[in-house]
C-alpha cells in the first residue's frame, strides 16, 4: 500500500450483481482512486478491474477473515491510504461483508464514503410484482428444517413482503418450509438477475414448489420474495395469540411440543428451547417429548 499522507477514506463500493453495465461511473472513479482493493474473492473482483482496466493491490477480506484484518485496515487509513471495499456481487454489508470494516472505520474517525450500487433483494423485490411498500429483508435461512420452520413461523406476522437468498441445491427445501407454513401466499423466484437468463417464477407456494420440482436443476443465485400476509391470515394470526394468552400452560407446552414435532425439531433441540421459553426443567420437557412422539 502507498505512503499517500492526504486525509485517509474508504470507499464501500457496490458491484455489479450480473451485469457489467451496471456498474456507476462513481465505483469505476474510487477504484480508480484508491491505494488497495478490499475484496470476498480477489479472483472476482480482478476479473471486474480487469474490465476498468485497472490494476490494484487486491487484500481478500472475506467473512473468515475480515474481522482480524479490520484493524490493521484501519491503521493504513489513518496514516492516510485510501482503501476501496467491494463483496462479489452487490452492497457490500448486505448479507456479505463489510459491516466490521464499516464500524472499525468510523470508530476511529475514518471518512467512509459509500458507492451505491445494484442489490439483488431490492431488484427481486421490484421484479416480482409483489406489494413492496414495506418490506423485511432476511437473508438466508437455517440450513436445518425445523429450525427453518420456526423462524419462517416467527416471520409471520410482518405485515410486508419477505425476502430470503438462496442457493440452488437449497431452494427446493427452502421452498417446502415456506408452504407448509404460508401455503396461501404467493411466492416469487428470481434468478440469475440482470443476466441473460434472467427468470422470475411466481405462483402459490405449494404450486411453485412443484413447478422447481418438475425442472431440471436451477441454477444461479437466488432470492425468494414471499407476499405480506392477507388481512384474514394476520386476524388468524391475533386470535391464536389472544387464545394462547388465555391457554393452560401445561396444554400450551403440549401444543408447542406437537408443533414442533410436526416441524421435524430433534427431541433434545425441543426440549432446550421450549424448557427455556416455559420455564420447566429440561428433563420434564424431554419426557413429554418422548410421550408425544
Amino acid at each position: 500500500m502507498g505512503e499517500s499522507r492526504q486525509a485517509g477514506r474508504l470507499y464501500v463500493v457496490g458491484t455489479p450483481i450480473g451485469n457489467l453495465g451496471d456498474l456507476s461511473p462513481r465505483a469505476a472513479e474510487a477504484f480508480r482512486a484508491c491505494d488497495a482493493v478490499c475484496c470476498e474473492d480477489t479472483r472476482v473482483t480482478g476479473k471486474l478491474l480487469n474490465y476498468l482496466g485497472i490494476s490494484k493491490p487486491l487484500v481478500r477480506c472475506d467473512e473468515n477473515v475480515i474481522s482480524q484484518r479490520a484493524p490493521e485496515l484501519v491503521d493504513h487509513l489513518l496514516t492516510g491510504e485510501t482503501i476501496a471495499f467491494a463483496s462479489d456481487a452487490g452492497m457490500p454489508s448486505v448479507s456479505d461483508p463489510g459491516q466490521v470494516l464499516v464500524d472499525a472505520a468510523r470508530e476511529a474517525g475514518v471518512d467512509v464514503e459509500v458507492v451505491p450500487g445494484p442489490s439483488a433483494c431490492v431488484t427481486a423485490l421490484v421484479a416480482s410484482g409483489i406489494p413492496c411498500e414495506h418490506f423485511f429483508f432476511e437473508g438466508f435461512l437455517p440450513r436445518k428444517h425445523g429450525e427453518r420452520v420456526r423462524r419462517l413461523r416467527e416471520l409471520a406476522p410482518i405485515p410486508g413482503a419477505l425476502l430470503f437468498y438462496e442457493s440452488p441445491h437449497r431452494v427446493e427445501a427452502s421452498l417446502e418450509a415456506i408452504a407448509q407454513v404460508f401455503p396461501q401466499r404467493v411466492v416469487a423466484l428470481c434468478r440469475e438477475l440482470t443476466k441473460l437468463h434472467e427468470e422470475v417464477l411466481r405462483d402459490a407456494a405449494p404450486a411453485l414448489l412443484e413447478r422447481v420440482r418438475e425442472r431440471d436443476e436451477l441454477r444461479g443465485e437466488m432470492v425468494l420474495v414471499v407476499a405480506p400476509p392477507a388481512a384474514d391470515e394476520l386476524e388468524r394470526m391475533r386470535t391464536f395469540v389472544a387464545v394462547e394468552a388465555d391457554e393452560d400452560p401445561n396444554a400450551a407446552l403440549e401444543r408447542a411440543v406437537r408443533a414442533a414435532l410436526e416441524a421435524g425439531e430433534p427431541a433434545s433441540v425441543i426440549a432446550k428451547r421450549l424448557s427455556q421459553q416455559y420455564s420447566r426443567r429440561k428433563r420434564e420437557v424431554y419426557d413429554l417429548v418422548l410421550r408425544l412422539q
